[in-house]
């Protein structure tokens, strides 16, 4: 059984592929920062989970020996400083690594570009990644594609926000360039599919839909698959800045990924070949129009595999340790409830996104404006199931930290505070029911952080009671 490596595995295309790896009899292996973001995937105990990082060059000797193949899908999408160095530097210790141990051939995804032209800093960044996957002699199938187009998928989630909040939709001059948008269905072929065809090895390989459109008739498609009578007005002198702040409050998307995706687009993103479909005559790739309903019917039907949201934490909300010790506030509701604790748990394990958040929703929302107003993410990340969560996932503005089937849910608040916040559900057997302790934890910065939590403690009493006894009305009525 030929053993491959997928890095990325929490990412939106990695957390897709795996699964389709499997299904197709691979053994699996996985590098992860963190491993415990994979647990609760359906999938996750099917695979060998190693712990790495391409960026610090560790872990890559294990997890790359024995591999047939590894598929390279690490990507810096954020507009921070040095990020083409950091791309620049993971990839160098990947190829370093992968000729060290023998692997037959690295799979990368990168972006669609022409070389003759000046392309923006991310998509150049992505071409240079893959020169040095090359660079050690490794062979390299490497996919181009531009958007792609998916149930949760970054750039799908910009185009429906923007058509479906907007009545006026402003443009400018960059979206009158072309793109070939690719239905992630599609890409997903691609990338299991060259596995079988060692004479896409050494490649490099655009991938595209049937179907070219300039950016501002991307919107205009959608608008017209939902039915909604929209207008655009050409505001020309607008620049990328302001726009990818227009963009950051009024999605979902945060202005550090809103940015270089709209500096992408000044640049025409269209195959140049139809060497795809000559090496790949099985796939029959998707129009835009078709990739946008199937991305509709998969959000209606609640089947979202997986979303940009799980890969993306703020950098003012760094992955931490849940940690109760000295310094640690708490504040907890206890109530007994006349239902077993997995009724109890499917009430509280629904919390978030289209249900809210069970108690004093107006606050919850007064909250989420002042994050945004401070450079915050926010609660409009919504949830990627409504009843189902994973661990590791983003849960509007907060991210599962843990997840004990029928009993826990500890979420991780990734909100702008003046210290670190979370929230704990538990669920405790008892004689004849169940016993729900609901806390709130709270690590304050300094003396700013004190004054905030007790501050706000009269409101969080209030809100976090009637929370739980909200809680305990909805598994009632549910049991009975």
């Amino acid at each position: 059984m030929k053993t491959i490596l997928v890095t990325g595995p929490t990412g939106y295309i990695g957390g897709r592929l795996i699964p389709r790896l499997l299904a197709r009899g691979y053994a699996v292996r996985c590098l992860a920062r963190h491993p415990e973001r994979l647990e609760g995937r359906p999938w996750a105990g099917s695979v060998e989970i190693v712990r790495g990082d391409v960026c610090k060059n560790e872990g890559l000797k294990e997890a790359l020996a024995g591999t047939s193949a590894a598929y390279y899908l690490v990507h810096s999408m954020s507009d921070v400083p040095g990020f083409e160095a950091l791309e620049a530097a993971a990839a160098a210790n990947f190829a370093a690594a992968a000729a060290a141990a023998g692997c037959g051939r690295i799979i990368y995804l990168g972006g669609l570009g022409s070389d003759k032209v000046a392309l923006s800093h991310h998509l150049a960044s992505r071409h240079k990644v893959g020169e040095i996957l090359r660079s050690t002699g490794v062979p390299v199938t490497e996919f181009r594609a531009a958007i792609i187009v998916g149930s949760g998928s970054v750039s799908f989630e910009m185009i429906r926000y923007m058509v479906e909040r907007l009545p006026v939709i402003p443009t400018c001059r960059c979206l009158e360039t072309r793109s070939q948008p690719l239905a992630v269905r599609d890409a997903l072929s691609y990338l299991l599919n060259c596995l079988d065809k060692p004479d896409t090895a050494g490649r490099v390989i655009e991938i595209g839909g049937s179907t070219a459109h300039r950016y501002r008739d991307l919107l205009r498609i959608y608008a017209d698959i939902r039915g909604l009578k929209r207008f655009f007005i050409d505001l020309h002198r607008w620049n990328l800045g302001f726009c990818s702040s227009m963009v950051g409050l009024i999605t979902p998307v945060p202005k550090v990924f809103a940015l270089p995706l709209m500096e992408s687009l000044r640049c025409e993103v269209t195959c140049d070949n139809s060497e795809a479909l000559r090496l790949f005559p099985e796939i029959k790739p998707l129009d835009y129009a078709t990739a946008v309903k199937y991305a509709l019917v998969r959000l209606s039907e609640n089947a979202v595999e997986t979303s940009w949201t799980a890969a993306y934490t703020p950098s003012y909300a760094r992955p931490y340790t849940f940690e109760d010790r000295e310094g640690m506030i708490s504040h907890a509701h206890v109530l007994d409830i006349d239902a077993p604790p997995g009724a109890v748990y499917r009430v509280f394990s629904g919390v978030g996104g289209e249900r809210g958040w069970f108690y004093g929703q107006w606050l919850w929302y007064l909250k989420a404006l002042q994050d945004r107003l401070v450079g915050g993410i926010g609660m409009r990340r919504g949830r990627r199931h409504p009843d189902t969560v994973h661990q590791g996932e983003a849960l509007d503005s907060w991210r599962v930290e843990r997840v004990i089937e029928d009993r826990l849910l500890l979420l991780r608040a990734e909100m702008r505070l003046p210290g670190k916040g979370w929230l704990q559900f538990e669920a405790v057997p008892r004689r004849g029911g169940s016993t729900l302790r609901l806390t709130a934890y709270f690590e304050p910065h300094g003396l700013f952080g004190s004054l905030y939590w007790y501050s706000l403690y009269p409101v969080h009493a209030w809100m976090f009671r009637g929370q739980a006894l909200e809680i305990r009305a909805r598994a009632e009525r549910n049991q009975a």
